[in-house]
C-alpha cells in the first residue's frame, strides 16, 4: 500500500465527514476530488463504504435520542408517526437508487462535468430559497403530517445524481413544505441514517466478489476520518443554520463547481 495512496484516503475521509451533513454534495465533492488526485477505488465503493464512518457519527451524537424513540415506539402515538414518517421518506430513493444503482455507478459517478454543473445548479437554488422569506408552519421533526415526509423523501431522489446533495435535496424539500431551517436540518439528519445505512448495504453487497483485504487499509482510513470530521459538523450544524441559513453552502457550491469545470478545461 503506497503511503501517497494513504494519505488520499485520509484527505477523501476528511472532506466525506466535512461535507456529508451540509447541503454541497458530499459524493460530488470526493468524486470530483478523487478525479482531480487520479484516486480510484475497487468498484468506487470506497466512496460509498466510507460513509460509515459519517453514519456512526450521527448515530453516536442522537443515541440517546434514538433510544428513547425505539423504548417509547410499542406505546407512544408520536414516535411511531415520526418513525412511520422517517421511512415513508426514505422509500422513494431506496427504490430507485435500487433500480438504478449501476447507472448511477457507471454512467453519472463518472461524469465530473455533470458533477460541476449540479454543484452549481444547486448552489443558485439554495441561494434563491434560502432568500425567500418562507412563514414556517413545521417546527417539530416528529410532528410533520405524513404528506410532508413522503414529499421530502420524493426529493431526496434527486440526490442520485452525484453533485445535487442528498442533505441539500431534503433541506430545500423541507423549506418548500413549510419547515423551519433548524427543523429542516434536523430532519435530514434523521433520514440520513436510514437512507445512509441501506446505500452502504447495498453497496457492501455489490461489490462483496470484488473487494480484497487490500482495500481494507485506504476503507479504513477513510472511515476513520469521516467520522471525527462528521462528529465535528453534526455538532455545530443546527445552531448555525438557525442563525445564518444556508447561504454560505450555496456560495461553496458555486465556487467548487466553477473551480471545477475551470480545472477540467484547463487538465482534464
Amino acid at each position: 500500500m503506497e503511503s501517497q495512496t494513504i494519505v488520499e484516503a485520509l484527505l477523501l475521509g476528511l472532506l466525506e465527514g466535512l461535507t456529508e451533513f451540509i447541503p454541497v454534495s458530499s459524493t460530488g465533492h470526493i468524486l470530483l476530488a478523487g478525479h482531480f488526485l487520479g484516486f480510484h477505488s475497487t468498484g468506487k465503493a470506497f466512496e460509498i463504504l466510507i460513509q460509515l464512518g459519517a453514519i456512526l457519527a450521527i448515530l453516536s451524537v442522537y443515541f440517546g435520542k434514538l433510544w428513547q424513540m425505539l423504548v417509547k415506539l410499542p406505546s407512544d402515538p408520536q414516535t411511531r408517526h415520526f418513525v412511520i414518517g422517517i421511512l415513508i421518506a426514505f422509500l422513494p430513493a431506496a427504490v430507485i437508487g435500487a433500480l438504478a444503482h449501476d447507472f448511477i455507478k457507471t454512467i453519472l459517478f463518472e461524469s465530473p462535468k455533470l458533477i460541476c454543473i449540479m454543484l452549481i445548479i444547486g448552489g443558485v437554488v439554495l441561494l434563491v430559497v434560502d432568500r425567500i422569506n418562507f412563514k414556517p408552519v413545521h417546527h417539530d421533526v416528529e410532528r410533520f403530517p405524513l404528506s410532508v415526509y413522503l414529499k421530502i423523501g420524493l426529493f431526496q431522489c434527486l440526490s442520485l445524481i452525484p453533485g445535487t446533495s442528498r442533505s441539500g435535496s431534503t433541506i430545500v424539500g423541507a423549506l418548500l413544505m413549510g419547515v423551519d431551517k433548524r427543523a429542516a436540518a434536523e430532519f435530514s439528519f434523521f433520514l440520513a441514517m436510514p437512507t445512509m445505512v441501506g446505500a452502504f448495504a447495498f453497496d457492501l453487497f455489490k461489490n462483496r466478489n470484488v473487494l480484497t483485504s487490500a482495500d481494507l487499509p485506504i476503507i479504513s482510513v477513510g472511515f476513520i476520518a469521516a467520522f471525527v470530521a462528521a462528529l465535528i459538523v453534526v455538532r455545530f450544524l443546527l445552531d448555525y443554520v438557525s442563525k445564518r441559513g444556508y447561504s454560505l453552502f450555496g456560495w461553496w457550491r458555486l465556487v467548487v463547481g466553477i473551480a471545477g469545470l475551470a480545472a477540467l478545461m484547463v487538465w482534464g
